[in-house]
């Protein structure tokens, strides 16, 4: 008897263990495109879902239905896609962003991807310097801003009209007042806010093919001579701010070089209350307009929202002067970071982690920049700038774009509207030789 029940005890085991090995852990997940509320039927477009938890991407192709398959475990996803499509002139770039995909072990779901259309400019974001770094004594040192445009065409680029500006709130890590639902209230009206003031040149602006012009935001000096891990931004052929257009900070705005063209000093309308245009020094969302008229614009209340702050109203941007953009999250704090430009603007963001000296670089776009007969022989491979090695990211491209750019190779950058494909976290800034 014995013997029968230890024998009806294994059996009963060996079926719980079978059972138990064959538990479901994960679903089938389908992402499906669309474009204004209807299917966006186009194979083979690349997919990205991003495991929130582990920052682990999975990559599938749409098929004839616009629809990509993931075979998925449980936990928090976000899906992102972009799609070019060659137009006159420009590129119209398809974007879409959905950070709300719950994965549930058995339940297979079906998940929108809503793409927004914009076009690709000639004059992008090159590089974007704003969290400083820190000095022998290990004090932050964040008064040595920049930004580099550059020419991405084989075509001179016109920037006169370009503007510059950040979206608020100022972190990508605050509370905003603007995302109601899980939405941001003023992508449905067109427009997107302008922080403190916008910046704009005040003399004609040309750049040449493949080639880039600095903007010095803030200390416009050579800062190595105090703080060697900083930047030298005393360059004659800068652009810079005007040292008595309003702000009053003298660590943020020195006195400009002598070498420096009064011409090339910036101007802007200070529309809120502030001693330093408070681009934030750990994640901003900044970016480009262009526009004729912009201190005309600025200076009528009409174009006011007062939404977040009475006392620091914003200036309603509409969408369509936005050139370029880059969204920039604070690494530190990605359990609370949250968007402020919507898909059409930019669809992802970069992260970056603050007062290391580190940049918001612009990845290559390998194949485009391979693709011109004059760069055979002068690309440079193997590129190590970027954080892989400490915070795990890089140009997926592999060309080193500054040593190829010295070589004498044309660069072109990767225009996708969407900061996660389209950046990366360098190590050190391009302008710092040493």
């Amino acid at each position: 008897m014995k013997r029968y029940l230890l024998l009806v005890l294994s059996a009963l085991m060996l079926i719980v263990s079978c059972q138990e090995k064959q538990k479901v852990t994960t679903a089938q997940v389908s992402v499906a495109l669309t474009y204004e509320n209807a299917a966006f039927a186009v194979e083979g477009i690349n997919v990205s879902v991003k495991e929130t938890a582990t920052g682990v991407v999975y990559d599938a192709l749409t098929d004839a239905e616009g629809v990509a398959s993931f075979v998925l475990s449980a936990g928090l996803y976000e899906a992102s896609a972009s799609y070019k499509v060659p137009a006159e002139g420009v590129q119209d770039i398809y974007n879409g962003l959905n950070t709300n995909i719950v994965v549930t072990a058995g339940v297979d779901e079906t998940y929108p991807l809503n793409l927004s259309k914009s076009s690709a400019s000639q004059i992008i974001i090159k590089e974007l310097y704003n969290t400083g770094c820190t000095t022998a004594e290990g004090k932050s040192f964040v008064n040595d801003a920049y930004v580099i445009l550059y020419n991405n065409s084989d075509q001179p680029a016109d920037a006169s009209k370009i503007g510059f500006a950040f979206a608020t709130p100022f972190n990508s890590n605050s509370s905003s007042k603007y995302l109601v639902d899980g939405a941001l209230s003023y992508e449905a009206e067109g427009w997107i806010p302008a922080g403190y003031s916008i910046w704009w040149f005040q003399c004609p602006v040309i750049i040449e093919p493949y080639s880039q012009i600095l903007i010095c935001i803030s200390g416009c000096t050579d800062n190595t001579v105090t703080v060697p891990a900083s930047v030298d931004l005393s360059g004659a052929d800068y652009y810079m701010y005007d040292p008595e257009c309003g702000f009053t900070n003298t660590s943020k705005y020195p006195a400009p070089p002598a070498s420096m063209p009064v011409d090339h000093y910036l101007q802007t309308y200070l529309y809120a209350m502030g001693t330093a245009w408070p681009l934030s020094n750990t994640s901003p969302a900044f970016y480009i307009i262009r526009q004729a008229g912009i201190e005309e614009f600025t200076k009528d209340s009409n174009n006011y929202d007062t939404t977040e702050n009475v006392k620091l109203p914003v200036v309603k941007v509409p969408m369509e002067w936005v050139v370029d953009a880059v969204e920039v999250y604070n690494q530190t704090t990605a359990d609370k970071n949250g968007k402020r430009f919507p898909a059409s603007i930019d669809a992802g963001y970069v992260e970056i982690n603050p007062k290391n000296g580190y940049t918001a670089y612009r990845n290559v776009d390998k194949a485009a920049t391979e693709a011109l007969a004059e760069n055979e022989g002068k690309l440079v491979y193997n590129y190590a700038g970027g954080t892989e090695d400490v915070e795990g990211t890089t140009d997926p491209s592999g060309i080193d774009a500054e040593a190829s750019i010295a070589n004498g190779a044309h660069i072109i950058y990767m225009d996708s509207n969407n900061s996660s494909n389209d950046f990366h976290q360098r190590k050190v800034a391009s302008i710092k030789k040493k």
